[in-house]
């Protein structure tokens, strides 16, 4: 018996359908992890420039005043940087680490780290950068 064509419903069939979504499956398995690699990668790249623009500003305060900055706030207040960035790593702007002088009878703050204990791409941790 056969169905006439005025009453044949269009539509695709469940092997289509498996197909279909076994090559979706395959192509993002080949996909998502570079993905999250080039998320990692963003995020190292941020972080570098975080601390370039930070230990940078650092350096211009005290060529200009002689003295180290107490802490990061007081950048922004003297408008050596408009905010305090954001630590990428750890996604928040007071978790930065502040390393005073290596001389003891100088005050404040001389070298910025991330305050994240997790291991970069290329070995390093990135509270050593």
């Amino acid at each position: 018996m056969r169905i006439p064509k005025c009453c044949r419903h269009a539509g695709f069939t469940l092997i289509e359908l498996l197909v279909v979504m076994a090559v979706i499956a395959t192509l993002l398995s080949i996909v998502a992890p570079r993905y999250f690699n080039s998320v990692d990668r963003a995020k190292e790249a941020v972080l570098r420039q975080n601390l370039s623009i930070m230990r940078d500003a650092i350096d211009k305060f005290y060529a200009d005043r002689g003295v180290y900055p107490l802490n990061l706030e007081q950048l922004v207040e003297e408008r050596y940087i408009r905010a305090v960035p954001i630590d990428p790593m750890t996604d928040s702007a007071f978790t930065w680490i502040e390393i005073p002088p290596a001389d003891e009878e100088l005050e404040g703050m001389y070298d910025i780290h991330s305050s994240s204990d997790k291991q970069a791409l290329d070995g390093t941790f990135y509270d050593k950068w």
